[in-house]
């Protein structure tokens, strides 16, 4: 891979769950240039027990980065930039965890995340599931949503957007089957992330978990929202004008589109008629 020779600190410290078993996750961040908010997210982490190794990527380098001490952790640093998509794919190489999380540097915990999000993987058919993410105020955000259809993305360029293209979390917080969850914060099934090979990095930014979403249905795998665990997402969205990011976006769009010609059957939101194994 494009990575620089791998400068790992490690710990001898294995987190144990409640019943003396390994929580069984890597956890895979990626910052570009964003190291004052990579640390305060990794500070977050100080004291969970259900992260077992931190693989950390420094897509531009940058100095200043403070690991946490209590789990093994691997620092890289790319000879080239990557895409969101290779970046996290490079991570999982090597995955021995039964679980692989992925997770923007922007955000921060409110709680430990990770015994909410395992409950549900007792399911053996979720793939992937996301907690709600809220925005600093505390509002949700729309990280779980409907896929995208020309139809309903042209509604929203003209202003149109009646909110059905996002998913509307109910009064109940008990988890939801939903077509797909952004990439700012996902735990997979490391199983169900090999058995659709990972993100498309053809997908250099933008679309890159849309598209993991649909191959994790189409191959049988669930897709959950779990509104009863929240994170924060301390955006960064000062690139959303940027016309280079403006250029990727179209770029990804047409390629999603190309590449799932169809809609994909909506999962049941009580879980009765979803795409199953």
């Amino acid at each position: 891979m494009s990575a620089a020779p791998d400068r790992s600190q490690t710990s001898s410290h294995r987190s144990p769950q409640g019943d003396g078993t390994p929580a069984g996750i890597r956890l895979s961040v990626v910052s570009h240039q964003q190291v004052p908010l990579a640390n305060r997210f990794l500070a977050d982490l100080q004291g969970l027990s259900s992260v077992t190794e931190l693989v950390f990527t420094h897509n531009l380098p940058e100095p200043g980065l403070r690991l946490p001490d209590h789990f093994p952790s691997r620092e890289l640093t790319n000879a080239q930039p990557l895409g969101f998509a290779g970046n996290h794919n490079q991570a999982f190489e090597g995955c021995e965890q039964t679980f692989y999380c992925v997770a923007n540097p922007d955000i921060r915990l409110i709680g430990d995340p990770f015994p909410g999000l395992l409950a549900c993987m007792r399911d053996p058919n979720v793939g992937v599931v996301a907690p709600l993410v809220l925005s600093p105020a505390g509002r949700p955000e729309d990280n779980a949503r409907h896929f995208p259809t020309p139809w309903n993305l042209g509604r929203k360029l003209l202003g149109q957007d009646d909110g059905r293209y996002h998913f509307q979390p109910t009064e109940r917080s008990d988890p939801q089957d939903v077509e797909w969850v952004a990439g700012m914060f996902l735990l997979f099934r490391a199983a169900a992330f090999r058995d659709v090979g990972g993100f498309d990095a053809k997908f250099h930014l933008y679309y890159e978990d849309v598209d993991i979403c649909a191959r994790l249905w189409k191959s049988g795998w669930k897709v959950v929202c779990d509104p009863g665990v929240t994170v924060i997402h301390e955006a960064q969205r000062a690139s959303r004008h940027n016309p280079r990011y403006m250029r990727w976006h179209a770029a990804s769009m047409a390629r999603y589109f190309v590449k799932h010609l169809g809609r994909l059957q909506r999962p049941d939101q009580t879980g009765g008629s979803s795409p199953g194994r």
